[in-house]
């Protein structure tokens, strides 16, 4: 099976929504599940795809790791690489492009996600890397703000590693260790859906105070 059948054959089960569903999917691809965990990690961390299911996808895969017999170590080691390779490409394309890719109405390049990032990278530096791993999206798009604006490689390298091993390592393991906890694991597709819930969580209270802050400048009629 090469990269593109892998890819073509991910969405095709339950409706069109498989590849949301990790419980679902990492099972399907049967021998092909490290390949397909791998592949998916490396895309939404630089390759400008951040519509995947990154956290619950390593949480879940470290949580079945058993059932789909693979070690745990293997898994990390795997989403671990293709993490940092992922941001290495992200940071490359950046400090080669720039913005030159990025639309106000593009379906996944907006401009308006470019700019969230680098108001990220802006705020937490060389900090970001590691934070916005942890930030669905923002992972995606923080390594190309970085290149675009040309954060020192050595530096930018060093953060990669860390957040790449934090966020890849960490929840694999996470989820192999909570595996052993019945509520957990018999109740796997909920805990996906918390994990996925806590990643958004950031973004959901900026759009939050954002509108709270729109809300008391805008002048009340008959002031």
């Amino acid at each position: 099976m090469t990269t593109a059948t892998l890819l073509a054959s991910l969405p095709l089960a339950s409706g069109g929504f498989l590849l949301f569903d990790p419980e679902a999917l990492l099972p399907a691809l049967g021998p092909w599940a490290l390949a397909g965990i791998s592949l998916m990690v490396f895309i939404e961390s630089g390759v400008l795809f951040p519509f995947l299911p990154g956290d619950s996808l390593l949480f879940t895969a470290g949580l079945l790791h058993e059932a789909l017999e693979l070690p745990v170590w293997l898994i990390a080691l795997c989403a671990f690489a293709a993490a940092f390779l992922g941001d290495q490409v992200g940071y490359f394309l950046g400090n080669r492009f720039g913005r030159r890719w990025f639309r106000p109405d593009a379906r996944v390049l907006k401009t308006a996600h470019l700019a969230k990032a680098e108001a990220f990278f802006a705020k937490y530096g060389g900090l970001s890397l590691i934070l916005g791993r942890f930030v669905p999206i923002v992972r995606t798009y923080v390594p190309l703000a970085a290149g675009t604006a040309g954060y020192r490689y050595p530096a930018f390298l060093a953060f990669n590693v860390i957040g790449a091993f934090l966020w890849a390592v960490g929840l694999t393991v996470l989820g192999s260790l909570l595996g052993g906890v019945p509520i957990v694991a018999d109740h796997i597709d909920v805990w996906a859906i918390v994990i996925v819930l806590v990643s958004v969580l950031p973004i959901l209270i900026t759009v939050l105070r954002k509108a709270i802050s729109a809300r008391r400048a805008t002048p009340t009629p008959g002031a």
